[in-house]
């Protein structure tokens, strides 16, 4: 009698607590730059160390080349990613990938499209220095039989309207794109901080989790190698249709013996469903 009472609450199989999913927004420097010791060459290792470190199910990465993807792929083992170089629509340029654990989570499908008049094709968009896209995937996530929507962009650092324009379609298009009204989430470098009234009409449709979580950090992402600090953040993670944000952080530790893995600070969050 003493044993059956002593019985586990939850048997093999069933859930219990919150079901949570972290997710996370890397910018990640294009593998190109001259940036002295701070070259891909010299932190490639830490990307993927930071990686396997936080584990989220599924990252956004901005201003990627083809040979930094292809590097996370393999030292970072179960992430696959799905996404185009900018400028031809298949390799060339930096990528808005986005990389999924696939122990963790299933691609059900996924696309790309640039922010621009011709959404469609490779294209500038009103006063962008940039040809910038937006990669979406949808997700299902294997623990909790739950499908998501995986946003990743990156907003032109030249062109106002670019940025407002370009927020403008996005919001558009998570609009439309989603009649089952899946739980998705918004990351990215948006090149504006939290006041900027661009931001207005995201707001209507989706939250900061930033802002909403009750565990936060609401410092500088973009540090331009430990440079600059005090400055508000240019990195968001945004969503909708999940309960609630449960934290927010930004990824400041070093890894591999570097002390930065980009010159922007990740952004990650745990979402519950």
């Amino acid at each position: 009698m003493l044993a059956a009472l002593m019985l586990p609450l939850c048997l093999p199989g069933c859930q219990s607590g919150p079901q949570s999913v972290k997710l996370m927004s890397y910018n990640i420097r294009y593998g190109t730059a001259p940036d002295g010791d701070f070259v891909w060459e010299n932190r490639k290792e830490a990307a993927a160390a930071m990686i396997l470190d936080q584990r989220p199910a599924a990252f956004g990465v901005q201003e990627a080349l083809d040979f930094q993807l292809a590097y996370l792929k393999e030292n970072c083992p179960g992430y696959d990613c799905v996404g185009v170089g900018r400028e031809d629509g298949v390799s060339e340029g930096e990528h808005m990938a986005v990389f999924f654990d696939t122990e963790r989570v299933e691609l059900v499908n996924w696309g790309t499209y640039w922010l621009s008049e011709t959404p469609e094709v490779p294209s500038f968009g009103w006063d962008a220095a940039c040809k910038r896209t937006a990669t979406w995937a949808l997700l299902r996530d294997k623990r909790y039989g739950k499908p998501f929507y995986f946003v990743n962009t990156h907003l032109d650092h030249v062109g106002r309207e670019a940025r407002r324009l370009g927020l403008v379609l996005l919001v558009q298009r998570i609009g439309a794109m989603n009649p089952e009204s899946y739980p998705m989430v918004l990351c990215g470098d948006f090149n504006m901080y939290p006041t900027d009234p661009s931001l207005a009409d995201l707001r209507t449709l989706m939250l900061d989790a930033r802002e909403e979580a009750p565990v936060t950090d609401t410092e500088t992402t973009w540090h331009n190698w430990g440079k600059v600090s005090g400055t508000p953040p240019i990195d968001y993670i945004f969503y909708k249709g999940f309960q609630r944000a449960d934290s927010f952080q930004r990824i400041t530790q070093s890894y591999a013996d570097c002390p930065f893995v980009s010159d922007h600070y990740p952004v990650a969050t745990v979402l519950i469903y």
